[in-house]
């Protein structure tokens, strides 16, 4: 038996529309000049709407019209959280929540439809697999939304989602063709392929990935899921893809095969034919054809394509790499600091300062002496944290040399973003390693998950000042940190400086720690991040 958890209609609900006549006259009418305002309105109406009592046909008309200029509304809005740091900051975190709850009045709207099905209202009997897919649908938009935010959510919008898709199965509707796309355009899908989209986007879903990619991701498998299959038993042949598997009365998605026993609410994905179907788009885009041929779209080049197709290879069909975290007990202690200027300053134990410059008098110090009424020692690493350069508190739940994954401690702090400079010290290290954000996302405590990447060898403190005339830079020096050679790898040394500072063929200054001078051509950018370049370079 399905349960909706729907709160009673109240006859003193007063929507502006009441039927679909009028809900045409008032979209007719709504201003969508003012995004924000539009929206507002959206989801207000929506809400009234669904606390309105009225039968459930006349109800499912009236959703039908809204759905294009919610699809909209709710695409336009959701670009004002694009490439944001997290933790989302106050007002985009409620920009985040309305459009989360706006598909939620959808999806309660077409379960209130759906409710009235099941008691059965004679006039929806020909509509269970539409209202099957459209609950599916929405509901599936909000776990789709958290994704994009980096935000992770609670199993309860899982455990509603395998209970519709075990209701449409159980009602042989879950393979009926119904129309798919809003305003009436054509095109068609049914409850299984939405169903499985969903639980492969989520279970390919990395925290680095933009929206963007999923946005492209959400467009190949519109392509690709109508075939894939969801059974209730499988075989499994030696070489090919082993099947991915979900319990339906579970609150979690997609899981590896060996993490699900069998039982009669065990559902499972075969992904084979999705795998040949990766395998041979790769080949053929490396043999010269374009993606608008493997109908892969116009948004991305070959080589994007190709990176992304074997990713989702690696991800769905050859096994995940996980790496077990430690427990509570085994997990260390870090701490990390983030931008130019504060890994600089806890890398070289002293706030970057001018190379020359008299430190009793510069303007730094006159502002020190006027908020503390002293100078701040530059060697304490307390006094590093007055000046602005925090150290903040992390564990490491997993780590290597090439990375770590951390949990910050405290439930708030710096807003981090994808490809933001970082520098990381173990409790149990004297010196601090030189990385950059790979991923990061805001568990259910408010805490932040971050996934840190480093950059080879031990970092040195350097100042560096551009050379030569017509300038586009400063002539001033600036915090620089440089990497060194590691032969044994075949690492070349490089240069981490300021975003926007190289030029292919500048000739810039550096000062090193025992003060000596170099002069070093800057080669090529060999990585641009979201406020350090790393850049190759020759000495001259």
């Amino acid at each position: 038996m399905l349960t909706l958890p729907l709160e009673p209609t109240d006859d003193r609900a007063n929507p502006a529309f009441k039927d679909a006549a009028s809900c045409t006259q008032w979209l007719g009418q709504l201003q969508l000049t003012n995004l924000h305002a539009a929206h507002g309105v959206l989801r207000k109406q929506i809400e009234e709407f669904n606390r309105y009592p009225m039968r459930g046909l006349e109800r499912l008309h009236t959703l039908e019209l809204l759905r294009e200029t919610v699809s909209s509304v709710q695409g336009d809005y959701a670009k004002k959280l694009i490439a944001k740091k997290l933790p989302l900051a106050t007002d985009e975190l409620a920009v985040f929540f309305s459009i989360v709850s706006l598909w939620q009045g959808l999806a309660t709207g077409y379960q209130r439809c759906l409710q009235a099905f099941t008691a059965g209202e004679p006039q929806l009997s020909a509509f269970g697999a539409l209202l099957c897919q459209r609950c599916l649908l929405y509901g599936g938009l909000q776990i789709y939304e958290y994704l994009c935010a980096g935000y992770e959510f609670d199993g309860t919008l899982w455990h509603r989602l395998h209970a519709l898709y075990k209701f449409a199965e159980g009602r042989d509707l879950h393979l009926a063709k119904v129309d798919s796309n809003p305003g009436g355009g054509s095109g068609t899908t049914t409850c299984r392929a939405v169903y499985v989209k969903l639980l492969l986007a989520s279970y390919a879903h990395r925290a680095d990935m933009t929206r963007g990619q999923l946005q492209m991701l959400d467009r190949w498998l519109s392509l690709w899921c109508e075939d894939i299959t969801v059974e209730r038993s499988f075989t499994r042949s030696r070489g090919d893809a082993p099947p991915l598997a979900v319990d339906l009365e579970s609150s979690l998605g997609l899981q590896p095969l060996q993490h699900i026993g069998q039982s009669v609410d065990a559902r499972y994905l075969a992904m084979v034919p999705l795998s040949k179907l990766l395998r041979v788009k790769v080949i053929l885009l490396q043999q010269g054809q374009s993606p608008q041929q493997q109908e892969l779209g116009e948004g991305w080049g070959k080589t994007e394509c190709i990176a992304f197709l074997n990713f989702l290879l690696q991800r769905w069909c050859e096994g995940r790499s996980e790496h077990p975290t430690r427990s509570r007990a085994e997990q260390l202690r870090a701490e990390a600091c983030y931008g130019m200027e504060s890994c600089y300053a806890h890398i070289a134990s002293k706030p970057f300062r001018q190379p020359g410059k008299d430190f009793a008098v510069d303007t730094i110090s006159r502002k020190q002496i006027e908020a503390f009424g002293r100078v701040l020692s530059d060697t304490d690493r307390h006094d590093l944290s007055e000046m602005g350069h925090t150290l903040e508190s992390w564990s490491m739940l997993d780590d290597s040399m090439l990375g770590a994954q951390m949990l910050r401690e405290a439930g708030s702090g710096a807003r981090l973003g994808p490809n933001q400079l970082t520098a990381v010290r173990a409790a149990s290290a004297t010196i601090f390693v030189l990385g950059a954000v790979s991923w990061v996302t805001v568990a259910q405590t408010g805490q932040l998950r971050a996934g840190i990447r480093y950059f080879p060898g031990s970092p040195q403190p350097v100042a560096m000042k551009a050379t030569g005339v017509n300038l586009t830079v400063s002539d001033k020096h600036v915090a620089a940190l440089l990497l060194p050679a590691m032969d044994a790898l075949k690492i070349p040394a490089s240069l981490i400086a300021p975003r926007d500072w190289f030029k292919p063929g500048r000739v810039v200054e550096i000062v090193l720690p025992d003060k000596q001078k170099q002069n070093i051509r800057m080669d090529f950018s060999v990585e641009k991040g979201l406020d350090y370049e790393r850049i190759s370079f020759t000495q001259v």
